[in-house]
């Protein structure tokens, strides 16, 4: 018995392949449906496996006075012979229909060989045209069968003959090999750009939802290289940016930033308000509610004089309604709050306070890209208590990598405002961005 195994996109397929190469004769043995198997098996599209059977003839033993042996017939001249089977079985029951209805016929014209002698004024004249009936009515009915029989062969040729491609013995094997070959090729591509990203630290989600993105340019076997500009285009439908902060035409936008102890939180702010009071012409007022890190306010005095900003002191909530009421007029007004140890609960409580105590308030949540991937799950998640709007991320200088900020994104769904990139004041920030991320993760500016 041949037992063989046939793989195709679907079942169908995988049906057509078997009956081409085992022929009608043919038993399913099983089908099931499967991944490819491996690392990248959960983002491979499924196949259909179909086991067949087919059992075969024993081999008769070669006849030496032979001259030449018997050539074998291929597939399409058996599905051909399986095709004419039924017509001759029909040939062999109109003719022996025919044969029938021929001796009947003769037997009603044919006399008798022995025939009474009959009375004188029995004896009538001899009719041929009455006596012709049954013949021509045998003639007609033969001549129907006959036409039935015609009309029967033509829509056999008719339908044996529609122009359909039959595929040969070895065709279905080569369009299997040729399907792995591309599966085998375009998996490879994509576990190669999932090794780049995983050695950026970027987690299964994210990497799940970029590479399907990109999945059907790989299948129609791009090269490595476009298929990485692909992943950087599919950056942007998978990271969510907030863009630069947008000034209201009435009123004043109010920005607050918090976060863990030394992450730049003062720094950011100092950006902030220069790059809308130096370079757009912007009126800002700056506040903090720091008063436990020694140096804080007198860090921010002296941008406030560089810049010519006013800088506020509020050690209260309500301090903080009176100074947000004095500023009013403001177009902008940024808040630097004291930093917080994500798992102090009380003092995250004591900070929602200050947040909720101007419904206009929107928090940042700033956090360096130094912070391990585990910890910084952890701060988001902590943070969270607050009504965070964004996050901020500082320190992209010094980080290694920056899958950290992907699966920041992708897990919290909290959009990206700003990058800092530095120390200097206004230049090292840059409204964040999924291309610029993208270049980061993938190292482009280094290729």
């Amino acid at each position: 018995m041949l037992v063989k195994t046939f793989q195709a996109a679907d079942m169908s397929e995988a049906l057509k392949m078997v009956k081409a190469e085992m022929g009608l004769d043919a038993m399913i043995l099983s089908s099931k449906k499967e991944r490819r198997k491996g690392i990248m098996g959960l983002f491979s599209k499924p196949y259909f496996a179909v086991t067949a059977a087919l059992e075969q003839k024993a081999p008769s033993r070669p006849n030496p006075y032979r001259e030449r042996a018997e050539r074998e017939l291929n597939t399409k001249e058996e599905f051909q012979n399986s095709m004419l089977a039924p017509l001759a079985r029909e040939l062999r029951e109109l003719k022996e229909r025919v044969e029938s209805l021929a001796r009947k016929d003769a037997e009603k014209i044919a006399p008798p060989l022995f025939q009474m002698e009959k009375p004188a004024e029995e004896v009538r004249v001899f009719q041929p045209e009455k006596e012709s009936t049954p013949r021509t009515f045998a003639k007609e009915e033969m001549e129907e069968i006959k036409k039935l029989l015609l009309n029967a062969v033509a829509a056999r040729e008719q339908k044996a003959s529609k122009p359909v491609a039959f595929p040969e013995v070895n065709a279905p094997e080569t369009s299997v090999k040729n399907l792995s070959d591309d599966f085998d090729l375009s998996e490879e591509a994509l576990e190669l750009l999932a090794k780049e990203l995983r050695s950026e630290e970027v987690g299964a989600d994210g990497i799940h939802s970029l590479l399907e993105l990109i999945r059907p340019a790989a299948e129609l076997g791009e090269e490595i290289e476009a298929l990485r500009e692909r992943l950087v285009d599919a950056f942007a439908n998978v990271i969510k940016c907030s863009g630069p902060l947008r000034l209201k035409k009435n009123g004043a936008r109010i920005m607050a930033i918090v976060g863990p102890t030394g992450v730049g939180k003062t720094t950011t702010i100092a950006k902030l308000a220069a790059m809308y009071a130096l370079n757009r012409g912007a009126r800002v007022a700056m506040v903090t509610t720091d008063n436990f890190r020694v140096g804080a306010i007198e860090q921010l005095k002296t941008y406030s004089k560089i810049m010519d900003v006013p800088l506020e002191v509020a050690a209260t909530a309500k301090e903080l309604e009176t100074v947000l009421a004095k500023h009013a007029d403001k177009d902008l007004i940024l808040i630097d709050t004291a930093g917080r140890s994500p798992k102090d609960r009380e003092k995250l409580e004591e900070l929602k306070v200050y947040l909720e105590s101007h419904p206009a308030i929107e928090t940042y949540l700033c956090i360096s890209a130094t912070t391990r991937d585990r910890e910084m799950n952890d701060i988001v998640a902590n943070f969270s208590v607050l009504p965070i709007n964004r996050l901020l991320f500082t320190k992209l200088d010094e980080s290694e990598s920056y899958g950290c900020i992907v699966n920041a994104q992708v897990r919290n769904k909290y959009p990206l405002s700003y990058f800092t990139t530095g120390q200097k004041v206004p230049e090292d920030i840059e409204v964040a961005t999924a291309r610029k991320l993208a270049n980061l993760v993938l190292r482009e500016s280094e290729r």
